[in-house]
């Protein structure tokens, strides 16, 4: 958590889109932005960093999510979903969210990396 803004994840493997055999494998991920603090913010861009197995990067940068660029007054929460597709079965994400106060201080809040594992892989 950073300037009391919370992000969780809920990742899932999406079994009718993905072709193994052609080395297609397509996730959502369910994302909750929730401000814990007493400051509104506003989600104005992302920036996530993908890997497969093989360590293939895809790094993806752009204004807000999904189309919006959520305000989150205090107390509120945003969610989404969006997704990607990989190579390889599994792989890794991480990443940020660029927020902005109302008085117009910028900062990061790190999303730790979540694994990206089909349901049949996980031991």
């Amino acid at each position: 958590m950073t300037h009391n803004i919370r992000v969780s994840v809920k990742p899932a493997y999406i079994e009718q889109q993905s072709k193994p055999a052609e080395h297609r494998f397509v996730y959502a991920y369910t994302i909750t932005i929730d401000n814990q603090g007493d400051v509104p913010a506003q989600l104005i861009g992302r920036h996530w960093v993908i890997r497969d197995a093989e360590e293939k990067k895809q790094e993806v940068r752009g204004i807000g999510v999904v189309g919006e660029q959520p305000h989150l007054p205090p107390g509120k929460r945003f969610t989404y979903t969006s997704g990607v597709i990989l190579d390889t079965e599994t792989g890794i994400m991480e990443g940020s969210y660029q927020m902005k106060t109302e008085d117009g201080q910028l900062f990061d809040v790190p999303i730790p990396a979540f694994a990206l594992v089909p349901p049949h892989a996980i031991h």
